[in-house]
């Protein structure tokens, strides 16, 4: 930045009030403020979009690098492979469960395979 002492700017105030006259030396002033205000605010809002750029370009490069992970992951075939069912044919069982067919084959097996019980005297025999 410019670096101004004391001095140089009464310099410059007193070269002014001579060549502008001081009639004309506060719109002068006016027109030099509103020059300065412009200047700032186009200064910051060049600073505001190239914070902007930075960030957008930072995250850019934070999504490149979480899909360059995820497509590098070590372990993502055993991830597919241990979703994928051991039997592909065959449903899954599903243990404590079973259809009404499957007990009534259980039933007739082991009315079949079971010996007739001995009757003990003085008992009727089980309806047949």
């Amino acid at each position: 930045m410019i670096d101004l002492s004391w001095s140089h700017i009464l310099i410059v105030l007193v070269v002014a009030l001579v060549v502008v006259g001081p009639k004309d030396l506060p719109r002068l002033m006016h027109t030099i403020g509103r020059w300065l205000a412009k200047a700032r605010a186009m200064a910051d809002q060049f600073r505001k979009s190239f914070d902007e750029m930075s960030r957008q370009h930072d995250l850019d490069e934070l999504r490149k690098e979480i899909q360059a992970l995820r497509n590098e992951r070590p372990f993502a075939g055993i991830e597919q492979t241990l979703h994928q069912p051991v039997l592909p044919h065959e449903p899954a069982p599903q243990f404590g469960v079973a259809t009404p067919a499957e007990l009534e084959a259980a039933h007739e097996q082991s009315h079949d395979a079971a010996p007739p019980l001995p009757i003990a005297p003085g008992s009727e025999p089980p309806p047949s």
